[in-house]
This record gives C-alpha cells, sequence and structure tokens, in this order.
C-alpha cells in the first residue's frame, strides 16, 4: 500500500514539496493545484468521457459476442465445432503486437482511423473470454435446455432466459477483467486515435510527461482520477466476482 498512499499524498503537495527528505506523508501546505492542472492543459473531462465510452461499449460487445459463441460451443452441435474451437484457442498464442499492423491496414482501408469503432471492433473476438464461458456453459446440466425446449423456446430464448442467468458469476467477472483491460489499454487506442478529441485517458496521462521534466503531483492527480471508475465497478460488481471464484472451486 506505501506506493499508493504515496501517490495520494504527492497529489496533494506543490511542486516544490515532492522530492523532499524526509518525505511529507502528510503535506504540511495541502493544495488542488495538480487537480487544477489536470483539467486544464489537457481536455482531460473529454478523456475520461472517451475512455468510459470505449470501455463500457468493448465490455458489453465482449459479453454479448463471446456468450453466444460460447452457448454454440457448448451446447450446439456442428461439424467441425471441436476443430473450430482449437483454432480460436490456439490463437491465444499469438501475440497482440504481431497483429497490430494487420488491423492497422484493415482499419485504414474501411476508413474508421480516428474512430471509435476502429477501438472497440476488437471487442467481437476475445479468445480467452469465449474459452472461459464455454467451460462454464459446459457445466449446465442438458435438462435445463430440453426443458426450455419442450415448452416451445427456441435456441435464442434458450440463450437469453436460460443460459445467461446461470452464467452471471461468470459473466461478472468478465466485466471486471473486461472493463479493466480496455480502460487501461494504451497501445491500440495510441495507434488508432491521433485526434486529440478522441484520445482516451491513459494517452492523456502520458501527455504529461514532460521531454526534460516531469510533474510528478500533476502526473499522480491524474492517475488517481483515472483509478476511480475501476474501483466504483468492482465494488458494485465483488459479490458476483467472488462468487464465480468459489463455485469454481466447487466440483460435483
Amino acid at each position: 500500500m506505501l506506493p499508493f498512499l504515496w501517490m495520494i499524498s504527492t497529489s496533494f503537495k506543490s511542486r516544490g514539496a515532492l522530492m523532499t527528505l524526509p518525505i511529507e506523508w502528510i503535506p504540511k501546505n495541502p493544495t488542488f493545484d495538480a487537480y487544477i492542472k489536470v483539467f486544464t492543459r489537457f481536455p482531460f473531462a473529454r478523456a475520461i468521457g472517451n475512455s468510459f465510452f470505449i470501455a463500457v461499449s468493448y465490455t458489453v460487445l465482449t459479453i454479448l459476442s463471446s456468450s453466444m459463441a460460447a452457448f454454440a460451443f457448448a451446447k450446439i452441435k456442428f461439424p467441425f465445432a471441436d476443430g473450430l474451437f482449437k483454432v480460436y484457442l490456439a490463437s491465444m498464442m499469438i501475440p497482440v503486437q504481431v497483429t497490430l499492423i494487420p488491423l492497422f491496414v484493415i482499419m485504414n482501408k474501411l476508413g474508421l482511423i480516428n474512430t471509435y469503432t476502429s477501438v472497440i471492433s476488437p471487442s467481437l473476438f476475445r479468445v480467452f473470454a469465449i474459452f472461459l464461458l464455454v467451460q462454464t456453459i459446459k457445466s449446465i446440466p442438458d435438462d435445463y435446455l430440453d426443458a426450455a425446449k419442450i415448452d416451445g423456446a427456441g435456441l435464442f430464448t434458450t440463450y437469453r432466459q436460460v443460459v445467461m442467468p446461470l452464467c452471471i458469476p461468470t459473466i461478472a467477472t468478465l466485466c471486471i477483467t473486461t472493463f479493466m483491460d480496455s480502460w487501461n489499454d494504451y497501445l491500440w487506442p495510441l495507434v488508432m486515435l491521433t485526434d486529440r478529441n478522441y484520445m482516451t485517458l491513459p494517452i492523456a496521462l502520458s501527455t504529461l510527461n514532460g521531454q526534460y521534466a516531469t510533474e510528478y503531483n500533476v502526473l499522480m492527480a491524474g492517475s488517481l482520477i483515472s483509478m476511480i471508475p475501476i474501483i466504483v465497478v468492482y465494488i458494485f460488481a465483488q459479490k458476483s466476482f467472488k462468487g464465480s471464484l468459489v463455485s469454481g472451486g466447487i466440483k460435483g
């Protein structure tokens, strides 16, 4: 916790009090100047809005696409299902950096550079999310699906009203991890978004680093602000998150 406490303390210090020794854990003259500078040097509020919109959209699309794919792999029999699923899993071994240039070329040809779509669209293919949900859906007894079929439910109704409610703990875990990954992602938005009006929060924070000097109080203030949504998301989803961890260790 010491680095985190130092971050909070530094964000309330003036520039002259940053390097004093011994370290002032409680600033003698606390000030909000660093927080004011964060919003004046860069359209920080716009960056927060961009990150929030991208992270929420990315998370929703990931849950929808991966849950549908996982339901198909786990409960629907179709030709070459096992082989296709193995190809999906094998793609997890491909580093993100390898696909960066091909993805950029595709987005460029589609005219999606400097758009939210270019950053959000990779959420349609999240192999780890599919893999995690496949294991959960496979554990659902087929009797539930057969009962829904007898009652006249189609595939989509069964998916929506039977499978999804039973996967809530796993989905909550995926929501937290996916939101965090998207919120903290730096490389892909940096490649896709060059317009300041579309930049996300990690890119905005990187602009606070000067070439020859860095105002650490301003940087720490921006970092603390960027952590608030992650903390809020975890607080609201922690019960489901813990439930997923507990259920994963129960057999039979």
